[in-house]
């Protein structure tokens, strides 16, 4: 009896797919992370339509005007409707947040799998070269990389043509260029010794093994059997890593050395409603609310999904 109730159950003939889905179905916390992902990820998309005002559109007859039906969250020192500024700012965030996690994840995949695989010396001195990262400060690597490149070395190599192309690239992005560089130069290396550990158990497993005895190249198994093993677990840690991301850029807004005026930025909005915050504190409210909505939408989606591809998990 117990034998025939155990075959009608839903998780009976299911696969690790179909389970994983079952499971992250249920966490209302992740369907509304993933659910507010997209709707972010739209109104960043279609912002020239749905802003009413564009970001640096200023009135200056309406600098500080309260929230209303001209502007419904209020404008800020300069008569810029602040919900068009919260929409643009959308495209920063996400941007830093996709950006930043795809170089991490490519960056940290490769190097993590070379040195897993290989193993021997090579692991030995990449494995080294994670260690001496690792004790640098990320944040203050961060803000020396785009001090040096904005001030251009101190001036010395002012009329350098990479310091021209790297200039004029940050600037058509709104001052995120080197934001991502920087966060895609330190975040990787947590994601590559993640990689690494989950290579070493694959190498010795049976069916990797199977494809060496078979005569299989190094990259045939490498794309074929360890990289789609160690995949979901990678992405599950990244999405983790991704509010980490938002909050630096956040940070590097807040005290200067972000965003370009006059792209919007959050963090940039926080700072600019600081220094009025007796007096007009919605101007900083509404930002901060939008940044932390964002960073729990990431985090309650990658808590979904650590729960959903747990193996431990019933």
């Amino acid at each position: 009896m117990s034998g025939a109730v155990a075959m009608t159950t839903p998780e009976f003939g299911a696969s690790p797919a179909q389970r994983a889905w079952r499971r992250w179905r249920r966490n209302r916390a992740a369907v509304f992370g993933a659910t507010t992902l997209i709707v972010l990820i739209l109104m960043a998309l279609f912002a020239p339509w749905i802003a009413p005002y564009g970001f640096a559109d200023g009135d200056i007859y309406a600098t500080y005007a309260a929230p209303g039906e001209r502007f419904w969250l209020g404008a800020d020192f300069l008569g810029r409707d602040l919900l068009s500024r919260i929409i643009y700012g959308t495209r920063i965030s996400l941007s830093v947040a996709f950006l930043g996690a795809f170089f991490a994840l490519s960056i940290g995949l490769t190097y993590g799998v070379i040195s897993g695989y290989y193993g021997g010396r090579l692991d030995n001195l990449m494995m080294r070269v994670v260690d001496i990262l690792y004790a640098f400060p990320s944040l203050l690597f961060i803000i020396l990389l785009m001090v040096t490149f904005k001030t251009g070395f101190g001036g010395s190599a002012v009329d350098h043509p990479l310091l021209a192309w790297v200039r004029v690239v940050d600037q058509q992005m709104g001052g995120m260029f080197l934001i991502v560089v920087g966060i895609s130069l330190t975040s990787w290396v947590a994601i590559a010794r993640l990689t690494r550990g989950m290579t070493l158990s694959l190498r010795h497993s049976d069916y990797v093994q199977a494809a060496v005895a078979l005569g299989a190249r190094d990259a045939r198994i490498l794309a074929r059997h360890v990289v789609p093993g160690i995949f979901g677990p990678l992405i599950i840690r990244v999405t983790l890593l991704i509010p980490q991301f938002i909050a630096t850029e956040a940070f590097l807004s807040f005290i200067g050395i972000g965003a370009t005026p006059p792209t919007p930025s959050w963090g940039m909005m926080i700072a600019e409603g600081f220094t009025s915050m007796r007096s007009y504190p919605h101007l900083a409210l509404y930002p901060g609310l939008a940044l932390a909505i964002v960073m729990l939408a990431f985090n309650f989606l990658g808590d979904g999904l650590r729960d959903a591809f747990d193996p431990h998990a019933r």
